[in-house]
């Protein structure tokens, strides 16, 4: 699947690098180290601008990345989850997260393991 998700605004590495004031590196290390997730739209890597707050990571991303990992998501499905209408949550992940859901993100999280 390499098409956007409707409705969502998408940053490249360089958007990345503008609004977080941080080098290439530093983006490519938030990526690495699963304070932020990408995936390839296009050729061209991109993250949910959904996935920022403040100008910062939104703090419990890593969290949810990380039971994703476990659960065996790589970082493109684990994006496409997020941004994806979940019923058990009515909502996307990323919108439950943004709104304070953390411990039931993850809960539905730790049940797709």
């Amino acid at each position: 699947m390499t098409e956007q998700a409707p409705g969502r605004e998408w940053l490249t590495i360089p958007d990345l690098v503008d609004l977080l004031g941080l080098s290439v590196s530093r983006v490519r290390r938030l990526i690495e180290d699963k304070h932020l997730a990408a995936k390839r739209i296009d050729g061209v890597l991109k993250v949910p601008a959904d996935f920022i707050r403040d100008g910062e990571p939104l703090n419990e991303l890593r969290g949810t990345l990380i039971v994703l990992g476990d659960a065996g998501f790589d970082d493109e499905e684990a994006v496409d989850w997020l941004i994806d209408a979940d019923a058990s949550l009515g909502a996307a992940p990323i919108d439950a997260l943004r709104a304070g859901r953390k411990a039931e993100v993850r809960r539905v999280a730790q049940a797709l393991a």
